[in-house]
């Protein structure tokens, strides 16, 4: 498996088994959705899904993967998607290698605005911070393609850069640790006064609307290229699946 790839899924495979997750398979019994290419008929990556039962604060998972050797495109995604009702960030993390070069974001998507809510961010992120200031000073990595626009719907926590290969296969770490940290949110009590500094935060509906903007087509340009390359109407149920926790047909 390439390196992309390899990141990705362990990622997923130890959100699966820790948040104890369910795969929703396709009829086939195989993944979710099976990707092709308007290049050709064979098949070029996969759409998976898993969902958490009603007493799991992580809602659903979804992975992307998108390898297609003609263009040296191997893309990796996952989404792992907290409940609704609840202020546990979302995890996520993409793996890329293209053009010749790696790159990679990795993040806790806040669900309250940052700048008024200062006990949620201390509780939510600022755990995170000695292992984001530590990625910035490696080398071998390099600023990636990401406006501020695009970066302030995610955290200032967020690590995204392109990256060498040594750099890139080294960041595993960093995604460990932050994958340790969502863990210690998932499986604790979200503390009182957390709750009491989001009274004002409607979650649910704020969380509707940063993804709206997350997932955008005119936010995130990459959705044109997939486009491209899978043709909109396939777009368009990769989308669907990120907007929301419901499993969409």
């Amino acid at each position: 498996m390439s390196l992309p790839g390899g990141l990705c899924n362990r990622t997923l495979d130890a959100i699966v088994e820790g948040a104890g997750l369910t795969e929703v398979t396709g009829d086939d019994g195989g993944p979710y959705r099976t990707l092709v290419s308007v290049m050709g008929p064979d098949p070029v990556g996969s759409v998976r899904v898993f969902t958490g039962d009603e007493a799991s604060p992580v809602a659903k998972a979804v992975y992307v993967g998108i390898t297609v050797p003609q263009i040296g495109l191997d893309s990796h995604m996952v989404f792992a998607f907290a409940d609704d009702a609840t202020p546990i960030p979302h995890f996520t993390l993409d793996s890329v290698s293209a053009h010749g070069y790696f790159a990679f974001h990795l993040d806790l998507v806040q669900r309250a605005d940052l700048g008024t809510h200062l006990t949620y961010l201390d509780w939510a992120h600022t755990p995170l911070t000695g292992t984001f200031e530590e990625v910035q000073q490696r080398e071998g990595l390099s600023k990636a393609a990401i406006g501020p626009r695009q970066a302030s719907v995610m955290s200032p926590w967020m690590c995204v850069a392109r990256a060498t290969e040594d750099a890139f296969a080294g960041i595993e770490d960093a995604v460990t640790a932050y994958l340790a940290h969502w863990f210690s949110l998932v499986g604790g009590e979200v503390p009182a006064e957390v709750l009491d500094d989001l009274a004002d935060t409607d979650l649910a509906a704020r969380d509707e609307r940063n993804r709206a903007i997350l997932f955008s087509p005119d936010v995130d340009k990459v959705w044109a290229q997939i486009g491209q390359l899978l043709g909109p109407e396939v777009t368009e149920g990769i989308r669907a699946q990120l907007l929301s926790n419901e499993v969409k047909a």
